[in-house]
């Protein structure tokens, strides 16, 4: 019997439907990495395999944040007076250049890295710098985690600082090739992403260079999309050739019918646009907290979710200020109040339910069946106490991962599993 056969003993939940948190105080099992479903006791077949016991604890699916910036961490939480376009000029941009500097990518990936290995995320999507030597080191400290992740060498040719700026459609091409064939020799738990920052600093030649890149080499593709006002008359002057931002990303390749596209914010499509989403089966990262803190809006999930759009969450580090993706559901919730008390009355507001659903099992959907305890998914668990959180009632469980979500810290993930290898974790104190 291998160490990914085993079962975790305590209060189980996870997501059947956007509306049903399954609950139940028994075991889920795992069966070499593989999830074998949650039962009151263990059965028959599975006599005599480890039992993890966490009794009292909340087990739950590991969260999956499809949206993060980690070259931005040393400088979350600043600049959240300004908006989008002024915040990457003053912010992000000088920042992003000092990655060119490798022990200065060391260190800074490194607390990244440990930060983000003691959150309660367990896989990622994540934009790294156009710095290719430095991003190939952020995935092979992602690698030793055991986590599972995907990276992207940002690409951008035009429309920011020379410092910034890669020389030519060819080279960045040719750095991404080169950058795509390392990782894959040389990594299995993190994997290379396309990542184009967004569209106003990719030329034509770009975009279309990396939707032909993804064709050939099977490769998802991670970028930005109607974030800002701004930013979205800006596409329209830069591409007269399209319908809208979204028909851009389509006439240049950035789509296809794999389900094999991130679309961070989103938070002004039209109806036409909308529609091209869901037939190019694209998800959408869902930023709450990083649209209120640069004052870009608040996207109508609610009327995405019932159109049959593929949502997710993202954290969005740094204009989302935590890393902690319990942050960004609680924040989805409350910006949605937002939006239907001052836009839309008849797009009610977010439930629990349906946040949960977004972190894990929604986005997870993007990296294959992740994100549930039900029979056939990949076995990713995280364990939360709250004994820190103390009340002086007693509460159901939906009630006490409620508490989590708004109140929780990093503390409260006691440990966590990946693919049904447990991850290694800071201790608290």
């Amino acid at each position: 019997m291998n160490d990914k056969t085993f079962a975790l003993k305590g209060i189980c939940m996870y997501s059947k439907t956007q509306q049903v948190i399954e609950v139940m105080d028994g075991y889920v099992i795992s069966a070499d990495g593989i999830c074998q479903g949650v039962y009151e006791n263990i059965p028959k077949e599975f006599e005599g395999i480890t039992v993890h016991d966490y009794t009292g604890k909340l087990i739950i699916p590991g969260l999956i944040d499809l949206h993060l910036h980690a070259s931005q961490y040393p400088f979350r939480a600043t600049g959240m007076d300004l908006e989008l376009l002024e915040w990457l000029d003053t912010y992000t941009f000088p920042e992003e250049s000092q990655y060119a500097d490798i022990e200065y990518a060391k260190k800074a990936y490194s607390i990244f890295v440990n930060d983000f290995k003691n959150s309660p995320t367990t896989r990622a999507c994540i934009f790294a710098t156009i710095h290719k030597e430095a991003t190939l080191l952020l995935m092979s400290l992602l690698e030793d985690t055991g986590m599972k992740t995907m990276v992207g060498k940002v690409n951008m040719d035009r429309n920011c600082p020379d410092y910034l700026k890669e020389e030519s459609p060819e080279k960045s091409i040719e750095d991404t090739i080169e950058f795509i064939n390392y990782a894959r020799q040389n990594y299995k738990n993190t994997v290379p992403i396309l990542t184009p920052r967004f569209i106003p600093t990719c030329s034509d030649d770009l975009m279309v260079s990396l939707g032909k890149l993804k064709e050939e080499y099977h490769l998802a593709l991670h970028s930005h999309l109607s974030e800002n006002k701004t930013e979205i008359d800006w596409v329209r002057n830069l591409c007269p050739d399209a319908d809208s931002y979204t028909d851009a990303y389509e006439r240049r390749g950035s789509f296809d019918q794999s389900g094999k596209t991130i679309m961070a914010h989103c938070v002004y499509l039209t109806k036409e646009e909308e529609d091209l989403l869901k037939r190019r089966n694209v998800f959408i990262a869902h930023c709450p907290d990083s649209n209120m803190n640069l004052a870009s809006g608040i996207a109508p999930i609610r009327r995405y979710l019932k159109k049959g759009l593929n949502v997710g969450l993202g954290t969005d580090v740094a204009a989302g200020s935590f890393i902690n993706l319990f942050h960004a559901m609680s924040s989805a919730i409350q910006s949605s109040k937002l939006y239907w008390r001052l836009v839309d009355q008849t797009d009610l507001p977010l439930t629990l339910e349906e946040v949960f659903y977004m972190g894990t099992k929604g986005g997870g959907a993007f990296f294959g069946n992740v994100g549930s305890f039900e029979k056939g998914f990949l076995m990713d668990a995280v364990i939360l106490s709250d004994d820190n959180i103390q009340s002086s009632k007693t509460l159901t469980p939906k009630e006490r991962l409620e508490r989590i979500i708004y109140l929780g810290k990093d503390e409260n993930v006691i440990s966590k599993y990946v693919d049904g290898t447990r991850i290694e974790m800071n201790e608290f104190k």
